[in-house]
């Protein structure tokens, strides 16, 4: 038995208790997984309130993690007890003290990275990883939009970017993120309570608009971030905090020849090739210094309720860890 957080019924972070389940021993290719570290993510959010019904109630959320082997399931090769290593799955179960992994999705961590750290940065690090190289390869010299630059995701994609040789216009909220996101690599910030986003893109650029805009916030930034696009400009929608966008007319991008995508992480590491590149252009980046991870900010297994609660309301500007 391992203690695991569990939703019965979709809601607020009260629908999350803390609940004694069975783990068993690991089957044919998987492993069995102690957890130091957990991740907490939006998705989560969405998971939990019912914006996105991919978790099959009753179900244990969470769809990251970092840890040591204790046991190795029949046909196992490459890992043993032991071993540290980080994940992301599509399959949930993330919120426990221990688990079941398919050996497939599991990464061993490089020597000197904390557990604590590949678990504030594996599923923001490799979203911000395939948004800046597979979605939209950024050149130098290009200008782009990036949506909660002071986020999770957000930080991570405007050091990266701007690494990349692009020129960043940050949107945030307060001062403090405005800092933050200047020290992330954001040339420009906008304070988005404050001032419009649209006007003020339009006025860094001269009225030519971005080459990308990346959107995790969705319906009240949507159209927006659609206006704010150059010729040929390609809008991301990679996210929907402020909820989902409203159906809109095709056509409607056609009047500045745009592009408009709206990408999902597990597409891009579908194969183990895949993950195994994208993961291993995520470590260099942070054994290179390119990205710079902030302190996370850690909760108990059992204050996920919490966890959320400080997600939702933007109060942290770091990531978010659940400690078993």
């Amino acid at each position: 038995m391992t203690k695991a957080i569990v939703i019965r019924t979709h809601g607020g972070p009260e629908v999350m208790q803390i609940e004694n389940v069975a783990v068993g021993e690991p089957g044919p290719g998987e492993l069995l997984v102690h957890q130091t570290a957990i991740g907490v993510n939006f998705h989560d959010c969405y998971v939990r309130s019912g914006l996105y019904r991919t978790l099959v109630l009753p179900g244990i959320p969470g769809i990251e993690g970092a840890g040591i082997v204790e046991a190795v399931g029949p046909g196992v090769t490459g890992f043993a007890p032991g071993d540290r290593i980080g994940y992301v799955t599509a399959s949930y179960g993330g919120y426990a003290e221990a688990r079941l992994l398919p050996a497939a999705l599991a990464v061993r961590l490089p020597d000197g990275m904390p557990e604590d750290t590949a678990a504030a940065v594996f599923v923001k690090g490799l979203t911000a990883a395939f948004l800046v190289l597979r979605t939209h390869q950024i050149l130098p010299g290009q200008t782009i939009l990036v949506h909660a630059a002071a986020g999770g995701v957000g930080q991570l994609l405007c050091q990266w970017a701007s690494h990349l040789g692009a020129t960043v216009i940050g949107t945030v909220g307060s001062p403090e993120k405005a800092a933050l996101a200047g020290k992330c690599g954001c040339a420009h910030t906008i304070l988005y309570r404050q001032e419009n986003f649209l006007s003020r893109t339009k006025e860094i650029t001269g009225g030519r608009g971005v080459d990308v805009a990346y959107d995790s916030v969705g319906r009240d930034t949507f159209a927006g971030s659609l206006a704010a696009l150059a010729l040929r400009g390609h809008l991301i929608n990679f996210g929907q905090s402020s909820g989902p966008v409203d159906p809109f007319p095709v056509s409607s991008l056609s009047a500045r020849s745009n592009s408009l995508t709206r990408p999902i992480l597990f597409h891009y590491i579908a194969t183990r090739a895949e993950l195994e590149a994208l993961v291993g252009e995520l470590f260099a980046a942070l054994s290179s210094g390119i990205l710079q991870v902030g302190e996370p900010r850690r909760f108990p297994l059992a204050e996920a309720a919490d966890a959320h609660r400080a997600l939702e309301a933007r109060a942290t500007s770091s990531s978010v860890l659940l400690t078993p």
